[in-house]
Parts: C-alpha cells; structure tokens; sequence
C-alpha cells in the first residue's frame, strides 16, 4: 500500500531556551543546526528565537521519525525546512546524503506539521512509503 507510515518523531521546544543558546552561541550555533535560507527567514522576524525553536523541532522531529536522531547519517544541515509560499505550510528538504538515506528506507514522501505558542514550538513529522516500498523499513 503507497504511503504506509514508515516512520513518526515529534519535538517539542522551549521559546526562552532557544534564545538563550542563540544569545550564548549566535553565529557558531546558526551555522552548525540552519541553513543560511532558514536563518534569513528566522532573523527577518520580530522574535526571531521563536521561529528557531520551530525549525529546531522541525529537523528534531524529522531525525526521530528516520530513527536515527540527529547523527553522521542525517545531520543538522541535511534536513531544510521551507514554508509554502501560498499555504504557510512547512515542508522539508533533504540534502543529497538525506535522500540517500530516504531512499534505502523506502521513503516517498515527508509530512511535517509545526504549531508555535508563546513559550513552546511543536513538530511533528510522518515518513510515508513509496511505491517500491509500501511500507516496509530497510
């Protein structure tokens, strides 16, 4: 069956921790976890740490549901995460070694969902199957 759930992970993030560590790590912190498009579209808001969190939990989210967690197959910088244009909806990119990894698994397609409040940011992330593999893990 095409779009078997292969895999699930959600984060969740504390606001007020996320800019702590950007105050105490700034640039060293940005360049090793966000690409330089996500930290254009974080620094360009009015509290800029929210929208961090949310990309943080976002590439969390998207590691746990792979069931790697965050390590040499699937870094920090291999998880791109978007928004839609049209919808606002967040999307994920993988980076060439990710979709290596997404492929060995036998993964079509990756639904992440992210909700902010004004202390926590929330994702959520789902690894659905593709055809070639319907839904089992490699």
């Amino acid at each position: 069956m095409k779009g078997a759930v292969l895999g699930t992970g959600i984060d969740l993030v504390e606001n007020a921790r996320m800019q702590d560590m950007l105050e105490r790590w700034g640039d060293r912190l940005k360049q090793r976890v966000f690409l330089p498009v996500e930290c254009s579209y974080c620094d360009g808001k009015a509290s800029p740490w929210r929208h961090y969190a949310g990309r943080f939990a976002v590439k969390e989210a998207v590691a746990k549901a792979f069931g790697t967690g965050i390590e040499p197959r699937l870094s920090w910088l291999d998880i791109a995460v978007g928004r839609d244009a049209q919808s606002g909806a967040p999307f994920v990119e993988l980076s060439e070694r990710g979709r290596r990894l997404a492929e060995a698994l036998g993964v079509g397609r990756i639904l992440v969902s992210l909700s902010h409040t004004h202390h926590y940011a929330v994702a959520q992330a789902l690894l659905l199957g593709d055809e070639r593999n319907p839904g089992q893990p490699a």
